[in-house]
């Protein structure tokens, strides 16, 4: 099995994703890796938001604006922390999830990238594309797909 030094993990604040912290933090804190938490914001209006969850229902999960984001990725850190990570790093940045994933994981010169399954059996998923197919074929790194729906 590889050695990882840094692990990269998405969140949206789904439970989704937390359950997708719970696991890249215990396998950072096996590795004695660092953890970079990273979640992706936009900021769209509340008109945006509202109407993005009339069209995806349950499919719409993004953070819209940095207050969320911030709030989101001290909740993942303080998951991390009780699943053994020691390492901790949180990164919120404006932008599509897919390419801020890829963006924190070149920057940091990541070796694992863990993202939940949530969208991968929609059909909104099949269609659109989901964060989890997208990251898989486009990241460059290992890429764990964490079971969590």
């Amino acid at each position: 099995m590889a050695v990882y030094r840094t692990v990269v993990v998405g969140t949206d604040g789904s439970d989704s994703s937390f359950a997708a912290v719970d696991k890249a933090a215990g396998v950072a804190a096996d590795a004695g890796a660092t953890l970079v938490v990273v979640c992706a914001y936009h900021p769209a209006s509340r008109q945006d938001v509202e109407r993005a969850q009339d069209e995806l229902g349950d499919e719409a999960y993004q953070v819209v604006g940095s207050a969320p984001a911030e709030d989101t990725l001290q909740s993942a850190r303080d998951r991390a922390a009780k699943a053994g990570a020691t390492d901790i790093e949180t990164v919120a940045l404006e932008g599509q999830p897919v390419d801020m994933l890829r963006k924190v994981v070149k920057d940091r010169s990541a070796d694992l990238l863990v993202v939940g399954n949530r969208g991968l059996n929609t059909l909104a998923g099949r269609i659109l594309g989901s964060v989890p197919s997208e990251v898989a074929r486009k990241s460059g790194v290992d890429v764990l797909i964490v079971h969590t729906t």
